[in-house]
């Protein structure tokens, strides 16, 4: 990564932390600093405890003695989760309401004083500008890593590719396609965000250096952030490094976005390579590949 876009982007967090007074310990001129104040706002009511710590990313002595602190001002109490006698559920109190509502309504008039300067078309800008900036944060805090060829999550995630795959082709799709785990003789990847599965896809080897992708799988909630892009790269980085050079693979005339990706991303149409059904169009690449030892 190139030095100064490092530096810009740290010159950019300092700016940004400075520019929306996130760094004082009275955040919006409240009696506490940023990080009590969104725990609070996140509780919103009534919230599991350790969803609070999964979604928030705090280590589990932090999260205490921030939800201690809040208890200690009569803001919310914690109760023992009625399933689960070890966790615990974070209410808000009347008080906890009330302070809430003031937090919101200050960081909206924090809002509208700081856009008030923009005209309408700067302040369109200046908001996709920032969800550009948490698309590519998002992408960028995705996991993808090589798993057991039968492992749990990725098989999660297979099982919803085919069953996404019967709905929208006109022939329907049998699950019993599904690449099995004997036969998976190159790398099944599996796409994670915060521990959760969102994507999958595997090579297995066709010759002593050739390969097929296959189940290339993104979900709903993760589709447009480029990872699909991301995680093709992975797979061909991943083959090259067990010293393929080609890859081939299949795909529906059906998905038009899949085909689009492939084409974008230097795959060339050939004839058929294999006898399954569903590979209508087959492409194949060729890259540089790095034998291992």
């Amino acid at each position: 990564m190139e030095l100064d876009v490092i530096e810009q982007i740290r010159d950019f967090n300092r700016f940004y932390t400075e520019r929306l007074g996130l760094l004082t310990d009275r955040y919006l001129d409240s009696e506490r600093a940023l990080g009590p104040s969104r725990l609070l706002w996140e509780i919103d009511g009534r919230r599991d405890v350790r969803e609070l710590q999964d979604h928030l990313g705090l280590d589990s002595g932090d999260l205490s003695r921030l939800l201690r602190d809040l208890q200690e001002e009569g803001l919310i109490r914690v109760e023992p989760h009625p399933d689960d006698g070890r966790a615990g559920i974070a209410e808000l109190t009347e008080a906890g309401r009330h302070e809430r509502d003031t937090l919101n309504r200050r960081s909206r008039a924090r809002v509208v004083s700081l856009l008030g300067a923009l005209d309408p078309d700067q302040q369109a800008a200046l908001a996709a500008a920032q969800n550009q900036v948490r698309m590519l944060l998002r992408l960028a805090t995705i996991t993808i890593a090589p798993v057991a060829a039968d492992d749990p999550q990725a098989w999660r995630c297979l099982r919803q590719y085919a069953a996404e795959l019967a709905t929208r082709f006109p022939e329907g799709y049998e699950q019993a396609t599904l690449t099995r785990p004997e036969d998976m003789t190159g790398s099944l990847l599996l796409a994670r965000e915060r521990d959760e599965p969102i994507g999958c896809g595997a090579w297995i080897r066709l010759g002593a250096s050739t390969a097929e992708i296959r189940h290339l799988w993104i979900d709903n909630k993760a589709r447009g952030l480029g990872l699909g892009r991301r995680l093709l790269r992975q797979l061909e980085t991943d083959a090259a490094a067990h010293g393929v050079d080609t890859i081939r693979l299949g795909t529906h005339h059906t998905l038009s976005e899949a085909i689009a990706l492939y084409r974008s991303h230097g795959y060339h149409e050939i004839d058929s390579y294999s006898d399954s059904a569903y590979n209508q169009l087959c492409f194949e690449k060729h890259q540089s590949a790095r034998a291992l030892p």
